[in-house]
């Protein structure tokens, strides 16, 4: 009778292990939390209560099937204006209607990047329709009659499917970017994917076409941006639309990207005023054996059309194309961009981190860089997509750094989110901030990490700086 107690003793025993054993075990372990969703933006007057900006971050887990864009059919090169407004009726299609707020679009999904919401120098997304500070606008840049010199352009930029699928590989950890995922050989935007950007001048309304006369009948978007461009301060403001770029992955293009630009032009006067914008022209690659400089135009009274160029193709209607400025010697380039650079001079320099200046002039003083020389040239090569942009560094110099192949917002995200893990100082949506001076801290987005980058300062990820 015993041994059959104590049996009996040891069972229940055992049983009471095996069930302790299995309720540690199971309160022990932690169910996955699911990931923060990104922050819409960082910047929003207190007493808003107007339509929000949202960020589309939805972004496909699987490359989209399907047919590639059907302006694919038309041979860019020998038609390029049919070309570049079939582009652009893809952009607009679904978004005309809804003010650009994507998410709502039921002809086709678009997204944006994320981490623009928060900005180490007051660049970020403002919270009514996300746009974050581009770039200055120079006296004269946009018309012989322009005075202004405060003015500054703004910018939001949107990717289709094909484009988000990438972004969404990036950033499939939230908290532990992969930039190997557009760096070569093996990675970069898929084929098919494509990148619009529309761009507002804050250019004072009361003064706006007068002092350019292609901001008449204008396209007014309030956004809360700095009136002063230079100034930190923010306000509720209108903005002018004034320039629209494309980017279209094609691997026909020497550089495997396409890009276009469109200028704003109201003395036209469409009943839908998108369609003022019209064709500034088309580039497919960056002329690397054109190194003269005839026809650099700053400041602007004609549009100088460079005859010698074979890789780019500017609009010849002056009654349909404002008076602009181009890019370095005739190259495109929009109004409100640099006029000693070009678009795919510059996109090509994105990466992570930003080892190259977007442009030869962005060196700092000491480093001057004769324009036409070899060293300027490297700017203007055919690089090609997912390739990390030298410059001027030594292949030592550039250990470790990753193309954001042709992207410069996803270069400028990044670089967001690593300064950001330094200063653990970042902005959600419902903690926005009215001015630099009145940042509020934040929870943080990241559990634990170190900075992805340490050593020598980067360059800024500005596209005039």
């Amino acid at each position: 009778m015993k041994n059959i107690a104590l049996l009996i003793i040891l069972s229940v025993l055992c049983l009471l292990s095996v069930q302790f054993y299995s309720f540690t075990s199971s309160t022990d372990t932690k169910a996955v939390d699911p990931q923060e969703r990104f922050p819409d933006y960082g910047f929003l007057p207190n007493d808003y209560s107007g339509t929000l900006f949202k960020l589309s971050q939805d972004y496909p887990t699987t490359l989209p099937a399907g047919p590639l864009p059907a302006f694919f059919k038309t041979d860019f090169k020998k038609d390029w204006r049919t070309y570049m407004l079939q582009v652009r009726d893809y952009c607009f299609e679904g978004n005309t209607g809804i003010d650009f707020r994507v998410e709502n679009n039921v002809v086709r999904k678009w997204y944006h990047m994320p981490w623009q919401h928060w900005d180490f120098d007051g660049h970020g997304r403002e919270g009514i329709h996300g746009l974050t500070k581009e770039a200055p606008i120079q006296p004269l840049q946009l018309a012989p009659t322009q005075t202004t010199d405060s003015a500054g352009a703004w910018a939001v930029g949107f990717y289709n499917e094909i484009g988000g699928y990438t972004i969404g590989k990036v950033w499939k950890d939230h908290d532990n970017p992969d930039a190997s995922v557009t760096t070569g050989p093996k990675g970069g935007f898929k084929e098919g994917a494509v990148l619009f950007k529309l761009l507002f001048a804050s250019i004072p309304k009361e003064k706006a076409a007068a002092e350019v006369p292609s901001l008449a009948n204008g396209l007014w978007w309030k956004a809360f941006v700095s009136p002063v461009y230079k100034s930190p301060v923010r306000a509720v403001t209108e903005v002018a639309l004034i320039q629209m770029d494309i980017l279209v992955r094609d691997s026909k293009a020497p550089t495997g990207w396409i890009a276009g630009t469109f200028q704003y032009n109201g003395k036209l006067n469409k009943a839908n005023k998108w369609e003022n914008l019209v064709p500034v022209g088309l580039m497919w690659g960056n002329d690397p054996d054109i190194t003269d400089n005839k026809f650099t135009n700053a400041k602007p009274k004609v549009t100088r059309i460079n005859p010698e160029l074979k890789e780019t193709v500017i609009n010849p209607d002056t009654a349909e194309l404002p008076a602009t400025h181009l890019g370095w010697n005739g190259r495109l380039n929009g109004p409100v961009d640099n006029p000693k650079s070009s678009c795919l001079s510059c996109h090509a320099t994105a990466q992570y981190p930003a080892k190259s200046p977007l442009n030869p002039l962005f060196f700092p003083k000491d480093t001057i860089i004769v324009e036409s020389s070899k060293r300027w040239m490297l700017w203007f090569q055919n690089t090609k997509c997912a390739t990390v942009f030298s410059g001027l560094n030594s292949p030592d110099t550039m250990v470790g750094v990753k193309s954001t192949d042709f992207s410069l917002q996803l270069a400028d995200a990044l670089q967001n989110f690593d300064t950001w893990k330094m200063k653990q100082n970042g902005l959600f949506a419902s903690q926005h901030t009215d001015s630099l001076k009145n940042q509020r801290p934040s929870a943080l987005m990241l559990r634990s990490g170190k900075p992805g980058f340490k050593g020598k300062a980067v360059y800024t990820i500005r596209r005039n700086q």
